[in-house]
């Protein structure tokens, strides 16, 4: 393979000549310098962790090609088409392809005219293409979203399991490594048993995005928010997630009749009217895009300020990718997730409609959606619960930002209710759900409460001032909590556990916060930025290209701040590498020159 000689300096070099960055992250540098040492890899980054860096520079740096596994056709070519742009060789091979465009880009793979070729999964189970792979100088395998092999995963695609067979039917063994933004352990081990694996060293590099602040609002009027929100922050890059294509449509029209500059996403529009909204959205033509979560995985457009989800997620794997889209330009951007009890519903609808689900994966989906359940109502930091869920122990200290840290207001000692709530729950004997109980405690005349004669229990009306509402809110913190737990299935029961005995014994308090409303971004001077901007579209319109292609906002930001008016000051800036300044620099250059003359003689 060639890289015994390989050192992380030769990478930083190869880092900073075509990205424009002098160093890694911590993490990039940890997986980048074992692949270099040979060594097979499972990298478990983020959503804008910067894992496509980790393999595009061992493959820039090895002999022969790399083959990228990739699952979406829009991904391969946003990739593909950055890649070209700062002078690496890539292409990708799916069924957009002529027949001529096909046998031309296996030539160039084959006289070594690319480094990086990208193939969807399915096209490994092809017999024909396995036997043309053979003839090519493959030195490296990357498996991207590798979680799609595992059926514990919440993307599964059969045809990742043919991964592992199609490396072992080339003529000498390549290095292999794989990566995904969202693994739990359990689909971790199945990543590494069902790629096959040697002696993979593992990687699990912060969940804690820094410049992510993370919200959850409860019981908040969804649409006013949306409105006011968007109409707050016009010029920011938005992406707003619902559960349905009803919703979508509902809030695309409504938000259009408000004069907002919105588009949609949906699996019931046609391909055409999908593409041209996606395109609009990256090129910046639209500023917010109303979506279900067929949209998203292909997109790396890296100014998306914030990241509503006007629906709660049915799992935490996808609401992480989904709010890591916000920020990925290392900008301080929002993710705000507006819950309301009927989420839940919803979700469980969506679990049960799906027949392909075994009796064992529909279990799991459950249990998955409780975690995203308790995630909506727990008072402690929201990075934490993230870090929790993927077994992410680098970080424990709370991160100081999120809707739970940033609540400045007195805990409330609310004891006295959990111990009604607990007692009501024992006098029913833990067989009924969360609706049942915040009945009983509100002393509700209901058929059911009056059938079960609940109207004779001690516990009846305990909390007759607080409405079933604010009672079964109440419940679902004890659940996040750990004082209670709900059983699988469609139909859940609470039952009581050890914490909640303590409480019953008066040997520990309760104590409860309520999350506030973030603030919307601070105003800044934000003239300099805007023409940079413009330069930028222009130059994208011209190489038909999305605008963060050229350079992201966080390069431009930087540039607004230094105002660099020399080769050399341009060259230091973070995102501007020697190519990259070669094809794009120059009307950025001007620019500055000729503000710095306007100020020195104005």
């Amino acid at each position: 393979m060639g890289v015994d000689s390989m050192s992380i300096e030769t990478a930083q070099q190869a880092l900073q000549k075509y990205y424009g960055y002098a160093e890694f992250r911590s993490g990039q540098k940890r997986i980048i310098s074992s692949l270099l040492e040979g060594r097979e890899t499972l990298g478990i980054m983020p959503t804008g962790g910067g894992k496509s860096i980790c393999y595009q520079i061992p493959a820039l740096l090895f002999e022969g090609i790399t083959l990228v596994v990739s699952p979406l056709i829009s991904l391969m070519k946003d990739q593909v088409d950055a890649l070209n742009t700062i002078g690496i060789p890539a292409a990708y091979i799916n069924s957009t392809l002529s027949a001529g465009e096909f046998q031309e880009r296996m030539r160039a793979a084959r006289e070594g005219r690319l480094k990086l070729l990208y193939v969807a999964p399915e096209r490994l189970e092809s017999e024909s293409f396995r036997t043309r792979m053979q003839s090519l100088h493959i030195s490296f395998v990357a498996v991207d979203e590798a979680h799609c092999v595992s059926q514990w995963g919440h993307d599964f695609r059969t045809s990742y399991l043919a991964v592992a067979p199609f490396v072992d039917s080339l003529p000498q063994r390549p290095l292999v490594a794989a990566f995904t933004a969202t693994a739990t352990p359990e689909v971790t081990q199945d990543i590494v048993k069902l790629l096959a694996l040697r002696d993979a060293e593992l990687f699990v590099t912060g969940f804690g995005r820094d410049n992510l602040a993370m919200s959850v609002l409860r019981g908040a009027n969804k649409r006013d928010f949306v409105f006011d929100y968007a109409q707050r922050n016009t010029s920011k890059p938005g992406i707003i997630y619902a559960a349905t294509r009803k919703e979508v449509d509902e809030l695309f029209t409504a938000m259009r009749r408000k004069g907002l500059n919105v588009g949609k996403y949906h699996a019931g529009m046609t391909d055409e009217e999908r593409a041209r909204n996606q395109e609009d959205f990256i090129y910046d033509d639209i500023r917010v895009m109303i979506a279900t979560n067929a949209f998203g995985m292909g997109i790396d457009k890296s100014n998306v300020r914030y990241v509503i989800h006007y629906n709660m997620p049915k799992n935490m794997e996808a609401y992480v990718q989904e709010a890591g889209r916000a920020g990925r330009d290392g900008e301080p951007s929002e993710c705000i997730l507006l819950f309301n009890p009927q989420d839940i519903l919803t979700q469980k609808f969506l679990i049960e409609q799906n027949e392909g689900l075994s009796p064992e994966r529909k279990k799991n989906e459950y249990r998955k959606l409780q975690t995203m359940v308790d995630y909506c109502y727990t008072p402690k930091c929201l990075q934490g619960a993230i870090l929790d869920y993927f077994g992410d122990m680098q970080e424990s200290e709370p991160c100081g930002k999120c809707s739970s840290c940033t609540d400045e207001r007195e805990l409330v000692d609310i004891t006295t209710e959990a111990q009604q709530i607990f007692s009501c729950i024992h006098r029913m004997r833990e067989r009924f759900g969360v609706t049942m109980i915040a009945s009983v405690l509100k002393g509700s005349r209901s058929q059911k409460v009056l059938q079960y004669r609940f109207d004779g229990l001690p516990t009846y009306g305990l909390m007759r001032k607080s409405t079933e509402k604010e009672i079964s809110d109440l419940i679902n913190v004890l659940i996040a909590e750990g004082y209670l737990q709900l059983t699988e299935g469609q139909y859940p029961v609470v039952k009581i556990q050890a914490p909640a005995v303590e409480v019953l014994r008066g040997e520990r308090q309760v104590f409860q916060k309520v999350q506030k409303q973030p603030e919307a971004f601070a105003a800044v001077d934000e003239t300099v930025f805007e023409q940079l901007r413009v330069i930028r579209r222009d130059l994208a319109a011209k190489a038909k290209v999305p605008p963060y292609i050229i350079f992201n906002d966080a390069t431009l930001r930087e540039m607004s701040e230094l105002k660099p008016a020399t080769e050399q000051a341009m060259l230091r800036i973070k995102g501007i590498g020697e190519v990259k300044f070669r094809q794009y620099g120059k009307p950025f250059l001007e620019f500055f020159q000729h503000l710095n003359e306007e100020r020195e003689f104005g």
